[in-house]
């Protein structure tokens, strides 16, 4: 066996591989289309690369070229159909099945050029460069980028649809690939272009692997930080965050308020007209945080019917302004579940991070000032003047 043939059966057991690793995925999480459409693509690859083993034992190799170029064009469209799933990026299946029929047929006819050909060769590789491309594109485009992989993952396409375009050069530089179709896997070329095609594709796999997984460990986590009643963080998952969020802004000297809430009454009105209608509370007051919280708001559910939300960036100022608001808003909700004149109302504890403290600091402190608040009458704001100084009043009930 020579070795590009050794390195084809090398491929094809890979390919295997990676198709089963998409596909456990896919069943992992039923969710991921994207996974399901990876596994698919790896096994026309699993295909390919079977077809190009057995083209020496053809006579009429030219169907059998063409069968392997439309598979393997195939499982390129396929890896495209996975990234644009992944990459929340509608897939262009029209235009990229009518580009696989097209190129499909040109393939077909220029195997009348004479085997060495510049214009054949190009035939058969450029389309794989344009799908590369397509797939760099798709992850250009998406909001969904997350970090360094999402990166390095477009520079492997781009390499690899630079490799495949190069590849009728470096043909021609390796004395071209064979007389005909079946002494192909015998030429220096054949070594060079499956090595070559080995690294590169299994970087992708392994990225794309790298990428689903870490999309599943982050959903995992995000799932285990999550209160499932008021989809906001739940306390450990608060707690995190916030630590995070208060040493980003101390690293850039900007302030950092805390806010926290607890509705007023919250057992009477379980007593009154149900959990299911306690539910309904927290769940209204939850969506209207989201609303009134940035992005780099954190922003989470303490416990019971006490709230909490981070503000860098926030002086107390302003932080007391966002209860302020918070409040006067809630106030004068209506509530579903709940008679129409009853009105819900929260009371609001606010405290800025001082130098020297820490998180549970400002957490003791925007607690102090919440148990004024609830002193007070209810329905109000008090802030904490500073650590050691009593709360003060910041707003009257409504």
């Amino acid at each position: 066996m020579g070795s590009a043939n050794f390195i084809l059966v090398i491929n094809l057991f890979v390919a295997g591989l990676l198709a089963a690793a998409f596909m456990t995925i896919a069943i992992y999480d039923v969710g991921r289309v994207s996974a399901r459409w990876l596994a698919f693509g790896y096994a026309l690859g699993m295909v390919y690369f079977a077809i190009e083993f057995s083209i020496p034992v053809f006579d009429n190799a030219r169907p059998v070229v063409v069968a392997a170029f439309a598979v393997f064009l195939g499982a390129t469209i396929a890896f495209n159909g996975g990234l644009a799933r992944k990459y929340g990026v509608a897939p262009i299946w029209p235009p990229m099945l009518f580009f696989l029929a097209v190129a499909t047929v040109a393939v077909y006819y220029v195997q009348d050029l004479p085997r060495q050909s510049l214009a054949r060769m190009m035939a058969y590789q450029l389309p794989y460069a344009a799908m590369q491309f397509a797939g760099l594109g798709i992850v250009w485009s998406s909001r969904q980028r997350r970090d360094r992989l999402d990166h390095i993952l477009m520079a492997v396409l781009a390499a690899s649809a630079v490799q495949f375009a190069s590849k009728p050069f470096i043909a021609h530089a390796l004395g071209g690939w064979g007389a005909d179709p079946q002494s192909y896997v015998q030429t220096s070329y054949a070594l060079v272009s499956q090595s070559i095609g080995t690294v590169l594709g299994l970087a992708l796999a392994l990225l794309m692997l790298a990428i689903l997984v870490r999309d599943v460990l982050a959903e995992a986590t995000s799932k285990s930080e999550t209160d499932m009643l008021s989809r906001l963080l739940n306390r450990g998952g608060f707690e995190r965050h916030a630590e995070v969020a208060l040493r980003d802004a101390v690293r850039r000297g900007v302030p950092v308020a805390l806010v926290i809430a607890d509705l007023d009454h919250f057992k009477g009105i379980n007593d009154s007209y149900g959990h299911a209608a306690g539910d309904r509370v927290i769940e209204t007051f939850a969506g209207f945080l989201r609303e009134a919280a940035a992005d780099h708001h954190v922003a989470g559910r303490l416990g019971g019917e006490e709230f909490a939300i981070i503000l860098p960036g926030t002086n107390l100022a302003a932080a007391r302004l966002f209860a302020e608001g918070t409040r006067s808003a809630f106030g004068a909700l209506p509530i579903d579940s709940l008679p129409a004149n009853h009105r819900c109302t929260a009371s609001f504890g606010v405290a800025e991070l001082h130098s020297g403290e820490g998180f549970s600091d400002l957490m003791r402190r925007a607690d102090d000032a919440l148990y004024q608040a609830k002193g007070s009458g209810r329905d109000c704001v008090r802030v904490s003047a500073g650590p050691g100084l009593r709360p003060a009043i910041a707003a009257n009930a409504g």
